[in-house]
């Protein structure tokens, strides 16, 4: 584990505080000598979430040493031909990890995804300095129990589709509450895009949020589902994640039979009878329709808002 000092300095920065960490990388706040703020990625000696350290106690305080037990740090997926694999990247594995993330942000535009300033090297491993984004996690935001606004999910999903249709930012892969910044302004901001190597068969998300491991838009639009099924009811849908048979061509019966078992979830008014009708819709549409994509939701989140 990387740990690093107040007032220590990498490169022209001087680290001012500690951010937060995930299942690879640690982030620490720092200024430059013009005291313009930045938040400094660094990749981990090892990672994957299962093996980062949790805390006893659900707490807001940020710590190198580990995580509070409500966050769901990504998991490394490695694609086998007899099924899926969770494991741990090593350091140079995880020097990848931050600079393909650092090619694709910067190869892709968008109000709602968080900027790169500039990349460096410090001791022989990258470092990637992005824009400091002030506001809260929308992890930070259900714990505190803040009012949610559906509109932060309309932006995502036209932000997205954006991004798909102009940029190599084909999908996120790893949408989350821990994922999503709200500004004080209200502004979305996106960080931490999922690793998508195809020719290595391994992908970096959070099963929790992303169950059946797709590496393609629809990731996204399950991701906003579970989020507001969790929103609604304080749960998550799925426990026992990923999906036994992710990632493998279906078609055959005993696929099927396993899906229909594993998207039986808890209907959200069991949980919460507050629930609204349409929005327990759009849940199980993200959830369990194949075709249900960014326009689909859309159309229904604007719906629903509408009729608010």
């Amino acid at each position: 584990m990387i740990k690093l000092e107040v007032g220590e300095r990498i490169g022209t920065y001087a680290i001012t505080d500690f951010l937060a960490r995930g299942g690879f990388s640690l982030v620490y706040l720092a200024e430059n000598r013009e005291g313009d703020k930045v938040a400094l990625k660094f990749g981990d000696v090892a990672g994957g979430g299962r093996y980062v350290t949790r805390f006893l106690e659900i707490t807001n305080q940020r710590r190198p040493e580990g995580i509070s037990p409500d966050e769901t740090p990504a998991e490394a997926v490695f694609f086998r031909q007899d099924g899926v694999r969770i494991d741990f990247l090593d350091v140079h594995e995880i020097d990848d990890l931050l600079t393909g993330e650092a090619d694709l942000l910067c190869e892709s535009k968008s109000p709602n995804l968080v900027k790169v300033r500039e990349r460096f090297i410090h001791e022989g491993r990258p470092v990637i300095a992005y824009d400091f984004v002030k506001g809260k996690t929308l992890r930070e935001k259900i714990r505190a129990l803040e009012g949610i606004r559906l509109n932060w999910f309309l932006t995502l999903v036209r932000a997205l589709r954006k991004l798909e249709k102009n940029t190599p930012f084909e999908y996120h892969g790893d949408l989350k509450p821990e994922n999503i910044i709200i500004k004080p302004s209200g502004s979305v901001i996106m960080i931490d895009p999922a690793m998508r190597e195809d020719e290595r068969s391994v992908v970096t998300t959070t099963p929790h949020y992303n169950p059946f491991l797709l590496r393609e838009s629809k990731a996204d639009v399950m991701g906003i589902g579970i989020m507001l099924y969790e929103i609604l009811t304080g749960v998550l849908p799925f426990d026992e994640v990923p999906w036994t048979f992710a990632g493998r061509e279906q078609g055959g019966d005993v696929e099927r039979l396993s899906m229909s078992f594993f998207l039986s979830y808890p209907q959200p008014k069991e949980l919460n009878p507050n629930t609204p009708e349409p929005l327990a819709r759009i849940v199980y549409r993200c959830l369990t329709v194949p075709e249900y994509g960014l326009p689909e939701l859309e159309t229904d989140l604007v719906d629903f808002l509408r009729k608010e």
